[in-house]
């Protein structure tokens, strides 16, 4: 397995000093965020699309430091309501071109969440079964507009090269666990154009156990993000439904941290070796969003753990 950098952690470098942290760190593939959530400091998405220099002066930057592309990410809400979900997905099929003219099979995102009825402004996340109109919202926003949608976009995908949809299992996301990842698949005709993007911090402050998750999901991870969660005393009074800023860390029932600073080396060695007993060879993209840490330093520890413990 490679080591890999959401390129979104060096926000603030530009991409030749991202490309020299990378080689510092010793990093060996970056995930480059073009839009949507991102916010793309690294990749002018339309300059891309017009100019074939461009690209080719992207792709000898990175070959120059010894660096691939493990894939772009357009991660956001292409199914939220109106105006807000058509300009999601207007970034969501550009990612698709421009992931075709840099011959990558892989786009990063998540499956989207639409509004609770046609008359929403803003998504709705269902989390419980009652009361009973929960029914009715999960109803519409699957039969209505997920399925829909989503059956179109993978032909899209394919279209462009792209046989890989890798979902990030988020909160405020429809596909946040594997049994809503298995129902998007199934109701798309079983189509393994639709993956997983394994992300174990999320799992964690939503109960799961991300080693069960990779067991269950198999030859249907697509991407690794690396990434961990602590869970704080906090948690003991307010439970982990926690709507707090994440600067606001000391607060907070739950926090983004470094791979061991949540879970010991221990628990990420098994995590990594379960990914290989998968058949899982891909990137460990390291996704660093731990505030209280300065990101060089934390970038580095964690690139050692996974020097370490990869297999």
């Amino acid at each position: 397995m490679k080591i890999g950098l959401v390129s979104d952690c060096l926000g603030g470098q530009s991409f030749d000093e991202l490309l020299d942290s990378c080689v510092k760190l010793g990093i060996e593939q970056v995930e480059l965020g073009v839009g949507n959530w991102s916010s793309a400091p690294h990749v002018d998405l339309d300059g891309l699309l017009e100019s074939e220099a461009k690209r080719d002066e992207m792709k000898g930057k990175l070959k120059d430091h010894g660096l691939s592309i493990s894939a772009f990410n357009c991660s956001g809400n292409p199914l939220a309501p109106g105006d807000w979900g058509k300009r999601e997905d207007e970034v969501t099929h550009k990612c698709f071109k421009l992931s075709e003219y840099f011959d990558l099979d892989k786009v990063v995102m998540m499956s989207g969440l639409p509004g609770g009825g046609p008359e929403d402004r803003y998504p709705n996340w269902v989390v419980t079964s009652w009361p009973p109109e929960t029914q009715e919202i999960l109803d519409y926003q699957w039969s209505t507009v997920a399925i829909p949608y989503w059956k179109e976009l993978k032909e899209v995908a394919k279209a462009h090269g792209v046989t890989k949809l890798a979902l990030e299992p988020h909160g405020c996301q429809l596909v946040h666990d594997v049994e809503n990842f298995e129902k998007l698949r199934d109701a798309c005709g079983g189509d393994k154009t639709i993956g997983f993007n394994l992300d174990p911090s999320h799992l964690f402050w939503m109960g799961a156990d991300p080693v069960a998750v990779a067991r269950a999901l198999g030859d249907a991870i697509y991407h690794v993000h690396v990434k961990d969660v602590r869970v704080e005393k906090p948690a003991a009074v307010n439970t982990l439904l926690d709507g707090k800023g994440v600067l606001e860390f000391a607060k907070r029932s739950w926090n983004f941290v470094i791979p061991g600073y949540g879970h010991d080396e221990r628990w990420w060695r098994e995590f990594l070796v379960t990914l290989k007993m998968m058949g899982y060879d891909g990137v460990l993209s390291i996704e660093h969003e731990d505030y209280t840490m300065d990101t060089m330093e934390a970038l580095g520890k964690t690139a050692r753990l996974l020097r370490e413990n990869r297999v």
